[in-house]
């Protein structure tokens, strides 16, 4: 497989990204430089590795949930610069 300079300009344009000609070609080349490397590690012989899940020996934590006492409401919003019936009140977005 080989990336193709409209590939590039293909990418560019879905990133949103205004590149220039010497770019263009220099990301050519370098994503092809990539794709031999990758073609390369194709042929390493795989079949007796096990796959990794996960390369570090980490285990979700987990706790049970537990009913507890919330803060009052009053006491939640108490310092809010501006409040609604007990709700934050924020800059409009859109």
């Amino acid at each position: 497989m080989s990336v193709e300079r409209k590939d590039v300009e293909h990418m560019a344009l879905l990133a949103r990204l205004a590149l220039t000609e010497e770019e263009i070609t220099m990301y050519t080349t370098e994503l092809n430089v990539v794709l031999s490397s990758m073609e390369k590690l194709n042929e390493l012989d795989t079949s007796q590795v096990e796959p990794a899940i996960q390369v570090l020996d980490l285990k979700n934590v987990f706790r049970d949930d537990e009913v507890a006492l919330s803060m009052a409401v009053d006491d939640v919003v108490a310092n809010a610069p501006e409040k609604i019936d007990g709700q934050f009140k924020v800059p409009r977005i859109l």
